[in-house]
């Protein structure tokens, strides 16, 4: 998940609201009228809402079978997480265990101080339980040292989802009466129509909530790579055939996003879109507002616990019949770590370890949650929701992909300085009409983004990195297949 895209997956999972809101504004603790004497309490933080029954039955599970161990756990805000996570460290009230955050990179963290080497618990045995090939520096190691490791099971992170009751009233099916899930652009398109001319007024055929400034990028994600542009809306990944971003040299983010702009102009899009949150726009799908809604799994155990079922998906619809690129993600990965500074390693190991158990792993792909890492938990689970089965066939469609730091372990060493505006700033205002040039405002993006990188780079040089731009670049890497990463 750096995926859970990793990092993509686990920010927009935490699309937060209702009650869910109120609890992660004010933290929640797990708690006992009887706690025997010697009770040692570990500080747990995460941003997790859709998944938080999961988290809950495992806590409860775990304090079970270790009585003498409580887990304190508090929900933050997922877009607020890395300020809050740097204030508490530099103010020493850090966590025991924590959820990593996205930014500032994981070698930073390191080097900082926030987090403590798991050498002394991660042993060869310990790490043989996971898949070969899934500690690397740079993933989830820092210089030969253990720090996390990876949690999830790789499959694409967002999907197209498609209100089944819309799609028939407007007559977009099979000759069988099934739905017919668009594959296509044009699909696309041919439905948004069909359904906001047929509703009478009623519905919408497309629609997002891109409060606070974050949905937009993901209809660029999911669009942009079937056509062929790997890189997606390179938030944590450029495209490494040239390593460079590719916003404006690459006509497929211009046609898409002037395709989002005529979907908007024809009356195809939700018109509040640009006020209202994910999770808004999740209940407004689910009520028949609109048709079809770009997200992730996360999107499915919300509507589960509502009995909405009327729904189906796909991902990677493209220009044409056959994705030329796919959804990517590095060997190993990283989520769960231990602050440097925790008083109580031992037992925030203990839970740890127990998170990162295939047991734990079954049941979060049980809870309908995502893949795990191990392959016998995902084999083993017993999945009853069509749609989850659906999702976890996609994973056909997400593909290993090259990783610098591994083949330079120096790659690591780099800070991209931060740019803005960035692609959901840009997004937002050629959305709103604010900027009127697509072309020329993703051009200026690009430049920006690749002078950042070049200025990283160099400031890595001059504190004795061993590393250059060339090492952005893999020139046998071909996007329809897995790439074989060869550390240095």
């Amino acid at each position: 998940m750096s995926s859970l895209s990793r990092r993509g997956f686990l920010t927009a999972s935490a699309a937060l609201g209702g009650t869910a809101l109120a609890s992660a504004l004010t933290g929640c603790s797990s708690s006992s009228s009887s706690t025997p004497p010697g009770t040692r309490t570990i500080d747990h933080w995460d941003w997790f809402v859709s998944q938080e029954p999961w988290l809950k039955q495992e806590i409860a599970l775990f304090e079970k079978a270790h009585p003498k161990i409580k887990i304190k756990r508090t929900v933050q805000v997922s877009d607020k997480y890395p300020d809050l996570i740097n204030l508490a460290f530099r103010g020493g009230s850090a966590p025991d265990l924590l959820m990593i955050p996205s930014t500032p990179a994981l070698q930073e963290q390191v080097a900082d101080g926030w987090l403590r080497t798991l050498d002394d618990y991660a042993t060869p045995q310990w790490r043989g339980r996971f898949p070969d090939g899934n500690f690397y520096n740079g993933v989830d190691m820092v210089e030969g040292k253990v720090y996390s490791a990876p949690f999830s099971g790789q499959a694409p992170w967002l999907q197209l989802y498609i209100h089944n009751g819309l799609f028939k009233q407007a007559g977009v099916t099979n000759p069988d009466g099934s739905v017919k899930l668009p594959k296509t652009w044009d699909d696309v398109t041919a439905a948004a129509e069909a359904i906001t001319g047929k509703s009478g007024g009623k519905a919408y055929g497309l629609g997002f909530g891109n409060v606070p400034n974050t949905s937009l990028p993901w209809w660029v994600e999911l669009f942009v790579r079937g056509a062929g542009s790997p890189a997606g809306y390179g938030t944590d990944l450029l495209d490494y055939r040239v390593g460079k971003w590719t916003f404006g040299s690459d006509r497929n983010y211009t046609d898409f996003v002037e395709l989002l702009l005529e979907w908007k102009k024809k009356g195809y899009v939700y018109p509040s879109s640009m006020s209202i949150g994910d999770e808004q726009a999740r209940a407004f799908f689910e009520r028949g507002k609109f048709g079809m809604i770009v997200g992730g799994v996360w999107n499915q155990s919300t509507w589960t616990q509502h009995h909405f079922t009327d729904y189906s998906l796909t991902t990677l619809p493209s220009p044409t019949e056959t994705p030329k690129a796919f959804f990517y993600y590095p060997p190993g990965g990283h989520l769960w770590a231990l602050s440097k500074n925790t008083k109580v390693s031992d037992e925030a190991w203990a839970w740890f370890d127990w998170l990162y158990s295939p047991a734990a792993g079954q049941r979060w792909v049980e809870s309908g949650q995502g893949l795990s890492i191990f392959p016998e938990a995902n084999k083993n689970a017993k999945v009853t929701s069509q749609q989850f089965q659906d999702y976890i066939d996609m994973r056909q469609f997400a593909l290993p992909m090259p990783v610098p730091a591994i083949r330079n372990p120096d790659v690591s060493k780099v800070v991209v300085p931060t740019v803005t505006p960035d692609l959901p700033d840009v997004l937002a205002g050629l959305y709103s009409g604010q900027l009127k040039d697509v072309s020329g405002a993703l051009s200026a993006l690009e430049d920006r983004r690749n002078k950042a990188l070049a200025e990283g780079v160099k400031q890595a040089q001059a504190k004795g990195a061993k590393v250059s731009l060339a090492d952005w670049v893999f020139k046998d890497w071909d996007p329809t297949k897995p790439y074989q990463n060869k550390p240095a």
